[in-house]
């Protein structure tokens, strides 16, 4: 997946002196991993989902300006992202991040937080969890002004916090949910409140999501897939054209406002990510299971270093079978697509040959 050079997405036509800001902050990155599963890293997803976020955002929105916390593997403090987002006079914030669960597999679902006391001990869990980052951080004590993320103390403070952006992230939060669940697919577990440190320091709406849990296998693969990455940016682009659309009417703003030469120079990439909508959704339509062809070209009784001379420069995932790493190369619904990828593979791994996958669990090939 192509991630962007720079943290500002390129320059967008503006219809105004100040465009519309959003910033993408995908969570955890470099030395912090996030939640880990059996096969993938919270960072990995956090990133994925973001970046592609970006790139629709992009091209269903020209006069939107996108300003990433990172656009790489990078340790990025949390006061360090809010920042960024203060910086860049941000009129939305959204942190992707990826829910995990000690002792109990079967647990799924999305839900959207919006800043707050939390009232319940699962949320309080799960706002330890990511504000416990800031314990990575240099000098966290002196920057955080004391705060200890394990400290239920600590969180009293937050009663005491006005937040005027409270019903704007309330609403957006709710948008957000509710496309997750329908466009995506996921279990709705609700829109929550907690006491999120990067939302604290955050002066926009703004909002945190957890995509789902990496500690059941299941969604685990739906989030590694490309399939399942795009089901979630998808939707939450989704849910912010909604957004913008109200926000626009608020404030006056109508799309013939929009100069008739920014249309042609983001023509390719609209068509491009529509390409992407419309294969999903017409998938979705034609049939309850979605078949996802790959590649197969090796197996490892060890996991194999991406750098490794045995995967000869190809770009490889790898699943999980009889205590086995098998790697895979490309994914596609498209079964002529992955026909041509396979002869092109066969010539570096004569013995490679095409895999199903249905709802991220392998099925035997007819």
């Amino acid at each position: 997946m192509a991630i962007a050079a720079v943290l500002l997405s390129p320059v967008h036509a503006q219809v105004n002196k100040e465009p519309f800001v959003v910033v993408i902050d995908p969570g955890h990155g470099g030395k912090d991993t996030g939640a880990l599963g059996k096969k993938g890293r919270e960072k990995d997803i956090n990133l994925a989902v973001g970046t592609l976020l970006g790139q629709y955002m992009a091209a269903k929105h020209p006069d939107v300006k996108i300003v990433y916390t990172r656009n790489k593997d990078v340790f990025i403090g949390l006061k360090e992202r809010a920042e960024i987002a203060n910086k860049s006079n941000a009129n939305l914030f959204i942190s992707i991040h990826t829910n995990a669960v000690s002792g109990n597999s079967a647990v799924n679902g999305v839900e959207v937080y919006t800043f707050g006391l939390s009232r319940t001990d699962e949320n309080f869990e799960v706002a330890k969890r990511e504000n416990s980052v800031i314990l990575l951080e240099d000098n966290y004590e002196q920057k955080y002004e004391g705060f200890d993320p394990e400290s239920s103390e600590s969180y009293i403070m937050f009663e005491f916090i006005v937040n005027k952006y409270a019903e704007q992230s309330v609403n957006f939060a709710s948008i957000v949910q509710k496309e997750l669940v329908n466009t995506a697919k996921r279990n709705d577990r609700g829109v929550k409140q907690a006491a999120y440190l990067v939302l604290r320091e955050s002066s926009m709406p703004r909002i945190l999501i957890e995509l789902d849990f990496i500690s059941n296998p299941s969604t685990e693969s739906f989030l590694l897939s490309k399939e399942g990455q795009n089901k979630m940016a998808l939707a939450i682009c989704n849910a912010f054209t909604q957004y913008k659309k109200d926000f626009d009417r608020r404030t006056g703003i109508s799309a013939s406002d929009m100069p008739a030469e920014m249309n042609t120079s983001v023509s390719n990439r609209i068509a491009e990510m529509n390409a992407i909508e419309k294969s999903l959704t017409s998938e979705e339509a034609a049939a309850k299971n979605i078949k996802i062809y790959k590649v197969q070209i090796l197996a490892s009784a060890k996991e194999i270093p991406d750098n490794s001379p045995e995967l000869k420069g190809y770009k490889a995932d790898f699943y999980m079978e009889n205590k086995l790493y098998k790697y895979t190369v490309g994914a596609s619904a498209d079964r002529n697509e992955i026909n041509k990828l396979y002869k092109k593979v066969t010539k570096d791994f004569k013995d490679a040959f095409i895999i199903t996958f249905e709802n991220g669990v392998k099925i035997p090939n007819k």
